[in-house]
């Protein structure tokens, strides 16, 4: 009953986190003209809201084991509709920076709470189908964010945000009816006298590397940078190379992010009972590498639209493979986990839009060739670390039994 009362409420807010990263990207341009400000303030006003994101994201997650998922959640959904609520009613460069910085807190708790609270109210049989979903709403909104971001624009360069702001306090009033908090009294009061605190970025950074899931942390990262290297400079990289109208950009992202999350929802589960979680990872790093790669050959917006559909595609099967791989080695550490894989992600949200705007000032092909390069040597180092550290295990497993 608890699945089924609180899981739609949960996707609704994970869309809404997603969402706010992506809104502010076709809108961009006319913004920095309105305020003044070129390219490089592009960049960093994508990059600001990854910085608090990676800043606060394990610190949220490990506070929803302690003190629960629901008031981080509701917490997330407050700071999300304020940092809206300060970008539509900015008159400067100062302030939108605030908003921006005000929304990556706001995803920092969203984020990592609603992935231990679907990890504490399913079943492991039930995991890989739920994180399938939260994973289509994430990417979804991730993806169509700039999309809703440039029909919105239409009404009114500001009118995004002040829809945006609407959306996020309905779903906290929608929470603070409706959702219920999974963890125990009993459970939340043992975790807080632990007295086991690394609740410092930099110290969980540390032991995420000495871990038994740092691979499919770093893959994470990959992920995350190679994505917002292709959302960042879309925009002007489709304008100023092929010539599209900020209209048909908002139709291509939005018709593109809808068939790619509803391939997801339909594709993850069956392909992954087939092949395994690990094949599925190396083989959709490969495979988005590519697309992207492809989106250099021509600018028919046909084609584009064909490589965006399965960039998107393959990105929104890849991440909740990711998820429930790193749910399963959790263990009683959902929201630690779940903390440190958004702040990995944060760290794509920082350094992907920053290096594609340096590189697109270079050439403008640039960013799209070096996101293939890191997500190609991600798909590698998956493929020999992942599948060949199972093999390695079984060979040990079968030496001792010997």
């Amino acid at each position: 009953m608890l699945f089924k009362s609180a899981f739609p409420l949960l996707l609704l807010n994970m869309f809404l986190a997603m969402l706010g990263m992506g809104l502010v990207i076709p809108i961009l341009p006319d913004l920095l003209k309105e305020f003044g400000a070129g390219g490089q303030a592009a960049g960093l006003l994508v990059s600001c809201f990854g910085l608090t994101q990676f800043l606060f994201s394990p610190i949220a997650g490990k506070w929803s084991d302690k003190y629960g998922r629901r008031p981080v959640i509701i917490a997330g959904l407050c700071l999300f509709a304020v940092s809206n609520l300060l970008a539509a009613v900015a008159g400067g460069l100062p302030l939108l920076f605030v908003s921006r910085l005000i929304g990556g807190m706001g995803s920092a708790a969203l984020v990592p709470a609603i992935m231990a609270y679907a990890a504490d109210i399913t079943t492991d049989d039930q995991r890989s189908k739920a994180m399938s979903w939260i994973g289509a709403s994430m990417s979804s909104g991730f993806i169509i964010g700039p999309g809703i971001g440039g029909m919105l624009a239409e009404l009114g360069i500001k009118a995004p945000f002040y829809a945006s702001a609407c959306a996020g306090l309905l779903a906290m009033i929608c929470s603070l009816k409706l959702l219920r908090e999974p963890l125990s009294p009993e459970v939340r009061q043992a975790r807080r006298q632990s007295g086991n605190s690394r609740e410092n970025v930099f110290r969980q950074l540390a032991f995420s590397v000495t871990s038994r899931y740092f691979i499919l942390l770093l893959i994470v990262f990959a992920t995350t940078f190679g994505l917002t290297h292709f959302e960042a400079i879309f925009p002007l990289f489709v304008v100023q190379g092929y010539g599209f109208t900020t209209r048909e950009i908002a139709i291509l992202i939005t018709v593109c992010s809808l068939i790619g999350t509803l391939n997801q929802v339909v594709l993850t589960e069956r392909i992954t009972l087939r092949f395994g979680e690990k094949r599925i990872i190396g083989a959709m790093l490969l495979l988005s590498a590519v697309s992207l790669m492809c989106l250099l050959f021509s600018g028919n917006f046909y084609y584009v639209m064909l490589m965006t559909m399965l960039f998107f595609t393959f990105n929104n099967i890849l991440r909740p493979t990711i998820n429930t791989m790193l749910s399963k080695e959790a263990g009683e550490e959902q929201g630690l986990v779940a903390g440190m894989s958004n702040a990995y992600m944060s760290l794509g949200n920082i350094f992907g839009p920053v290096t594609a705007g340096i590189l697109f000032d270079i050439h403008i092909d640039l960013p799209y060739l070096f996101g293939a390069c890191v997500l190609c040597a991600s798909s590698w180092l998956s493929v020999r670390r992942l599948t060949g550290g199972r093999r390695a295990v079984s060979v040990r497993a079968e030496k001792s039994s010997m």
